[in-house]
This record gives C-alpha cells, structure tokens and sequence, in this order.
C-alpha cells in the first residue's frame, strides 16, 4: 500500500511538543539576532583600521565576543531543545506504530517479512526522527537568517541585493529538481536495505536448516546479490549528490564575484560607504552557511520522504478483525463453545469451512482429524478471532464472540501449540508469559502440573534462569511443557492443544501427556492432532474433510463405522 508523501502526517506527533519548540524558537531568534549584531559590527571596523584607532578596535572587538559568547549559547540552548523534541516526536510514533502493529490481523503477519517490520519500526523511524531534528534545529534557523539577513542587505542598498540575488531562483529550481531525484533514489536504497535486514532474519533464524541442507554458499550467494543491489541504489544517490554540490558551488561563487563588481562600482558612485560594503560583505558570508544547511537539509528532507512513507504505510494498513465500539468483557464463561453455520475463506472463492455447525458442552474433549487442509487449524483459529468468519455464528456460553472485546475472549482461552514460542527473559517471565506482575508461586505450581518443575530446578538459576532467543537452549519436550505451564497458570475454561505432541520423542511425550492430562481436566478441549493414538480417549471426534465435519463420534463408534477413520486408523497401526 502507497501512501502520498507528506510531511504534514508528522503534525499529530509534534503538536504535543509545542512548548519545546516554542522554547527553542525564542533561542533561534536569540541566535539571529546576535548574527545581526555580528554584520553590523564588521561594518564598524574599517574606519577605526584605517585611523589607527586601537581603542574603538579593541571596543568593537570586547563586543563582538560577547555576542559571540552569546550566540554560542543561543546555539546550544536551541540545538537541545529541538533535539529533545525531535526525540520525544520518533519515541511517540514508534510506540504508536508498534502498538498499531499489534491490532492487525494474523494473516497480515502470514504474508509480511519481520525484517522489513524490523527496519520500518527501527531504521526508518530513526530516520524520520533525524530528519525532524534537522528541522527545527538547523533548517528553521537557517531559513530565519535567509529572511532577516536579506532584508537588512536591502537596508543597506537594495541594487546590490537585487544584482546578488539574481541567481536565486535559478539555485531554488536546481535544488528542487536534485530534491525529488534524490527521493526517489532514496527510496529504492531503502526497500533494498529493508530486503537485507529480512534476509537476515530469515538466515540466522533458520541458521541450523541452512546448515543441515550445507545452503550456505547458496544464502552468501543471495546476500551477496541483495547487497550489491543496495550498493548501487545508494551509489545512484552519492552520484546525484556529488553533481549538486559543485553546481550549486559555482553560483554560489558566481553571486559572490558579481557582487564585488557591483559593489566596486557603487563606491565609485558614492552610493554605497566602505563601511556599508563590509557590513554588507559580512552578510553575504553569514549567508554562505545558511544557503549550505538549508540545500543540505533539503536534500536529507527529500531522501527523508522514503522513511515517512514506509512508516505510515503501516499506519495505513487496518485490521479486519474488530471490536465493535459497544463491545462488553466477556464474563467468566464454563466452555460451552458453538459454531452456527460458519463460512470461511481466505481467498475468494476458495473456501476453507462451508457451512460447518458443532457444540462443543462445558468439559467436553473434541478432537479434530482429517488430512492436511482440511480446515481443523482455520476451525479452531476463528474461536480466538484471529479470523473472522464471512458468514455465521461462533458463540461462547451463547454470547457471540464478535460483541466482545478481544482482550476479555482470549484471556479465557489457552493454547498450546505444536511449536512453542518462548521469548528472551526468565523461565518465569516465559511461564507467565503477558503478565507483568506475577506470583512465583503460582508459577511454581503451574510448572508442576506441567511436569516441568523437575527439569527447571536443575536449572543454574531454576525459574530464573535466562532463555535464550526461541529457546533453543530447551530440548523439544522442555520447551513443550513450558506452554502447557503457560495454559495451566492461564487457567481458561477453553483449551486448543494444536498437534502440542507430534514432534516429540517418546520419553518426552509421555511427560507432556501426562502433564496435558492434567490440564484438560475440566476443560473445553479442542485437540487437533494427526496421530490418532493422542485421541483415542476424546469424548467426541470429528473427522474434518473440505471444511465440513463427515463423521462425529467416539473411537469405538467411528471404528464401528468402518468408513474414513477407520481407514486412517487402519493405515497409522497396520
């Protein structure tokens, strides 16, 4: 999604920084000011050097410093402020962006790289928040002093202004045209930088397959390729960058050079004093530095454009799934779960659940078989409302999940997944994982029904022992039992074990079996799972094909059947 470039979406972050800027502002016009004070005084000068009059030199000089003094302090008080500032505007739209992030749809996760996520939220955002530094404390001031020092140079004598300023519009249109060139260059760098960071994610992420499939030379390869296009992206900008200066360089000089000559003529005129001249010539070199930053800037502004427009093309990007503005907490519910005709695609016209009905009572074990692509996971997915429906009904206790909000509804249903996340921090911080505040207790209990106790109290640090990144320092089984800790100290009415044993050895699943055991008891249990032995003590099992339930019964009922359980069962044990 394309969003128009514009600078102006910045305006709801910087408002509530009014009174910094405000601050800073005052020390800007301190700032110019003092400038002013300095062009003036070079004009004093002349006459007292060509009298020999040490006194008034030395008088304008003491003065001259502690403008200087002055104007150094200015300086420093509007750079810290508009810092400040600039910082706090990029903390408020990172968190803003961040938490955006959190309210879209699982689906747009499914399909977007997290390195690319990575980039925007972090590089692109710094970017952003550099270039709104640069705004307020180098490009405000600096457009201030092409204002102000301008006009005093009419003051002095306007032909001369004019004729000086002849080539302006010429440098405006240049710098402008330079400008958008650059954006549009910057934006390409950026993209590219953007596909190395999700490279990178993706590689050390999987680091092991890479290895174990000896793909290393083909991912450098990749990189390599990647790189070198970013490499030329940004080389593309350097070029373009190194052609303005040297122009702009010229008319800058080109002004200066008409400028003695004019001035030379004007004192032969008798309009215009030497003392004027050099007061005159000291604002054209204070304009020097102005006219640098402000083309500087502008180009840092124009590149800047490409990280706006990543950035709120995030903001951009809505949720399908969400609250209804009058949605209520769901209350404590007993796990009475119904689907009323539910629909479901993720593209149309290709439908994953057509017009499926189940109830599932209070404590009830339902499990879920059937082939890949069935519909068993998209089935128990819509329950928590990471999708929602294209038509019918899924009720909790005979509430409609769709009029309450999502925090209250998935706060009242646990999943243990078939591959644990766990996330860097503590055992305890993982166990009690969304929970700021937590009682170690409580924690300790949990993992004891999870039949992880054993294992994390020979820990160095028992539950306060570091986990590395996804865990990788557990075993498959450890790791396991940690998420059934989880579910247990969730202590929901409403449990999902999504194939929580299938890629366990074992010992270890007979520990995770046991602990699952545990944590279904009492529970509304949905169990999806492709080896039958995990669910041969459901109280119902439903055989899913082509998103439509084609047989409901118990493991003895449906073997009776002799029908597509049976014959799954029959090809797992022959």
């Amino acid at each position: 999604m394309k969003t128009r470039s514009n600078y102006w979406q910045l305006l709801p972050y910087i408002k509530p920084q009014w009174k910094t800027i405000a601050q800073g502002l005052i020390w800007i016009f301190g700032y110019v000011i003092s400038t002013l004070l300095l062009i003036y005084l070079a004009g004093k000068l002349p006459t007292p050097f060509s009298q020999g009059d040490v006194v008034a030199i030395a008088q304008i000089s003491a003065i001259a410093l502690v403008v200087f003094l002055f104007r150094g302090a200015a300086q420093a008080g509007q750079d810290l402020l508009m810092a400040s500032a600039a910082l706090k505007v990029a903390l408020d739209l990172r968190k803003q962006v961040y938490a955006h992030l959190h309210k879209l749809n699982l689906s747009y996760f499914e399909t977007t790289k997290a390195g690319d996520l990575s980039y925007r939220l972090t590089e692109d955002i710094d970017r952003v928040g550099e270039v709104v530094n640069k705004l307020f404390h180098d490009f405000v001031p600096c457009v201030i002093q092409l204002v102000v020092i301008p006009a005093y140079m009419i003051y002095l004598n306007w032909q001369l202004t004019l004729a000086t300023l002849i080539v302006a519009p010429l440098m405006g249109v240049l710098i402008g045209w330079f400008g958008e060139r650059l954006s549009k260059f910057s934006r390409r760098s950026q993209n590219r930088v953007s596909n190395l960071s999700a490279i990178l994610t993706e590689v050390f992420s999987g680091i092991r397959l890479v290895q174990a499939f000896a793909a290393e030379n083909y991912e450098i390869t990749r990189f390599s390729r990647e790189a070198e296009a970013s490499r030329r992206a940004k080389y593309s900008a350097e070029q373009l960058k190194a052609i303005q200066i040297p122009i702009v360089g010229f008319l800058e000089a080109l002004s200066i050079l008409l400028l003695l000559c004019i001035g030379g003529w004007q004192i032969a005129q008798d309009n215009l004093t030497v003392e004027k001249f050099f007061s005159y010539l000291a604002a054209v070199v204070s304009l020097l530095d102005p006219i640098a930053h402000v083309t500087n800037n502008y180009n840092e502004f124009k590149q800047g454009e490409a990280s706006v427009d990543r950035v709120f093309e995030l903001v951009a990007i809505q949720p399908t799934v969400l609250e209804k503005a009058d949605a209520i907490a769901l209350p404590p519910v007993t796990g009475k779960v119904e689907y009323r005709n539910v629909s479901f695609a993720y593209k149309p016209n290709q439908p994953v659940l057509q017009n499926l009905s189940l109830l599932a009572l209070p404590g009830e074990r339902i499990a879920l078989v059937g082939a890949s692509g069935a519909g068993k996971t998209t089935l128990v997915n819509l329950l928590p409302r990471f999708y929602d429906p294209q038509s019918g009904q899924i009720l909790i206790d005979g509430i409609n999940i769709q009029d309450v909000t999502l925090s209250s509804l998935r706060r009242q249903i646990a999943i243990v997944p078939q591959e644990t996340i766990l996330f860097s921090g503590t055992i305890a911080q993982n166990i009690a994982f969304g929970q700021a505040d937590f009682d170690i207790k409580a924690v300790q209990a949990a993992a004891e029904v999870a039949n992880a106790d054993q294992f994390i109290t020979q820990l160095p640090d028992g539950y306060y022992t570091w986990v590395g990144e996804r865990g990788v320092n557990l075993s498959g089984g450890q790791r396991q039992r940690l998420a059934i800790a989880r579910a247990v100290l969730l202590n929901s009415r409403i449990l999902i074990l999504d194939e929580a044993t299938s890629a366990l050895d074992s010992e270890s699943e007979a520990l995770v079996q046991e602990a699952l055991e545990r944590l279904m008891q009492n529970r509304t249990v949905f169990i999806i799972a492709h080896r039958l032995a995990t669910v041969r003590h459901s109280d119902r099992i439903l055989v899913v094909e082509q998103g439509q339930i084609v047989e409901s019964g118990n493991h003895e009922e449906l073997l009776a059947l002799s029908h597509r359980y049976a014959r799954f069962y029959a090809q797992q044990f022959s």
